[in-house]
């Protein structure tokens, strides 16, 4: 193997998607990835311990090459903690400072930082908000809304009555604790561009999750913007949505970089208005964000397959996006404004007469994977031939991920732990939470005596459940003659439904028997 390269990884939280999907898209590469202990991350609300991981970190970037930061878990000790903190600006000011001293005594470490600007979701759930927002969260996303649309002189008579009414109810405290929390990390956000103009922060994302086109996160991200246009930062920051996919894009640009390599990609979608829907929880066109995420991965977008390294599948919405639980259910644009036949064909031809690698994009439905694609991309028999497949969240979670490991697939190619990364993509993805995740939650979890949001522990009769289910919908939908994808690990990072915690492992057919 060529020369190892080490990475100080620090993700985002302890969630799979943070802490584990990075590692596993390196392993088996010449990029080793460094993380903290289990132990010093937090766990939701409770803050990661930020003393002990700085410490770690430091000690980490002693023996690397280059860093992968989500800045989130240094400041805050996480990206939950981040909207629950009471640090003030000096604190964090001071964190910050630290990445300065570290460059200064490692000038050769390549520093690649995400940091989030911080999200207002539109609903009442304080799940992963401060405990008020399950009172006052609509309220408070209502207000930034209307009150941004007040601004700009576009908001409606009936909207104008809405946040009357509001201004009546909501309390001013709550109102003044948001708002305050996200004054201050606003101007951490402004504290990091420092860092990049000064050249210790060699390339920046600021991811946005569940982002919308008004609101207290748009006026923020607004804010930020300036202040990367005044100090000349376009080329080195990028803003887009996104979030815990970051962490596999940053380390898919360092490999691209260390390698000297610009992949070429050709998107191909499944919907001539495809590039023109919104998905649910962004705040654009889904075609400018797909040129986020590939640029920010390292590559560019090819205008033929002819001059293209990858091609990339694309199945969004004819119209408009629909949650993936939902898809039992005929949606007539689902069906008419998109062509999931030419896609599939399309792919097949592409690998088996052109030689091609071809990756996936699922992102036809929020929240899960589209069980009719992957049924005939199964039929064609290419769930294993793909250079990458995801469909898990929010469009650019799903992005994010599949670039990532289609951009190292390219270097690697077909490896028992690329083979691995798929067959969890469709554990995970189109299994869990395309089918077994809401058929358990509205039912068998209730009965049990529990809700979506608090289960019996990580591995409690739950977890047990799930992964009971989850074997019998790999066999239905996943295993056929390719080969088979075995579950050797579940268990429910959160005690909630919301995500699962899989390890699983491809086996080629042949190596098993029918069962």
């Amino acid at each position: 193997m060529a020369n190892r390269y080490t990475i100080a990884f620090v993700p985002l939280d302890e969630r799979p998607c943070n802490y584990e999907f990075p590692p596993l898209l390196a392993k088996g590469t010449e990029f080793e990835v460094l993380r903290p202990p289990v132990q010093l991350m937090g766990l939701k609300k409770r803050p990661g311990d930020t003393d002990g991981l700085w410490s770690w970190f430091e000690e980490a970037c002693s023996r690397a090459d280059g860093a992968v930061v989500a800045l989130d878990t240094l400041l805050y000790g996480g990206i939950i903690p981040s909207r629950l903190h009471s640090l003030k600006l000096e604190e964090l000011a001071a964190r910050l400072e630290k990445l300065r001293e570290l460059k200064a005594r490692q000038p050769e470490l390549v520093i690649y930082a995400f940091q989030l600007i911080m999200r207002c979701p539109q609903y009442s759930i304080s799940d992963e908000e401060p405990d008020y927002y399950a009172d006052w969260g609509r309220e408070i996303f209502r207000k930034g809304f209307i009150g941004h649309r007040r601004e700009l002189g576009n908001a409606a008579a009936e909207e104008l009555q809405e946040l009357e009414d509001i201004d009546t109810r909501l309390p001013q405290d709550i109102l003044e604790d948001y708002l305050s929390r996200r004054s201050i990390n606003i101007e951490a956000n402004k504290l990091v561009l420092e860092l990049v103009k000064d050249g210790i922060i060699e390339f920046m994302i600021f991811p946005q999750d569940d982002s919308a086109p008004f609101g207290h996160t748009a006026k923020d991200q607004q804010k930020v913007r300036a202040r990367i246009t005044e100090l000349d930062l376009e080329l080195k920051v990028y803003m887009y949505p996104g979030a815990d996919e970051v962490g596999c894009t940053l380390l898919a640009r360092m490999i691209n970089k260390t390698k000297g390599t610009v992949p070429l990609i050709y998107p191909r979608l499944s919907s001539v208005q495809g590039a023109f829907v919104t998905p649910l929880y962004e705040d654009r066109f889904f075609y400018e964000t797909l040129k986020y995420q590939i640029l920010a991965a390292g590559g560019l977008i090819a205008s033929s397959a002819r001059e293209a390294d990858l091609v990339l599948l694309l199945n969004t919405p004819g119209e408009t996006m629909a949650e993936a639980v939902s898809q039992q259910h005929a949606f007539y644009s689902y069906d008419v404004y998109r062509n999931l036949m030419e896609l599939v064909e399309y792919g097949n031809y592409m690998i088996r007469q052109q030689g091609m690698p071809v990756a996936v994009a699922d992102v036809g439905y929020a929240n899960g994977g589209d069980q009719k694609l992957v049924k005939l991309l199964r039929e064609k028999g290419l769930l294993f031939d793909l250079a990458g497949y995801a469909g898990w969240n929010t469009s650019s979670n799903t992005l994010g991920t599949v670039i990532a490991q289609a951009l190292i697939y390219l270097h690697y190619g077909r490896t028992q732990e690329h083979l691995d990364f798929l067959a969890l993509r469709y554990a995970e993805d189109v299994c869990y939470c395309s089918v077994v995740r809401g058929e358990l939650s509205e039912g068998p979890v209730q009965e049990m005596g529990f809700g979506k949001y608090l289960l019996d522990g990580q591995r409690g009769s739950v977890s047990r459940l799930v992964e009971q289910r989850l074997r019998q919908e790999l066999a239905a939908r996943i295993d056929g003659t390719g080969g088979r994808v075995e579950i050797t690990d579940c268990y429910m990072p959160w005690n909630r439904m919301f995500e699962v915690g899989l390890s699983v492992r491809f086996e080629p057919a042949g190596e098993y028997s029918e069962h």
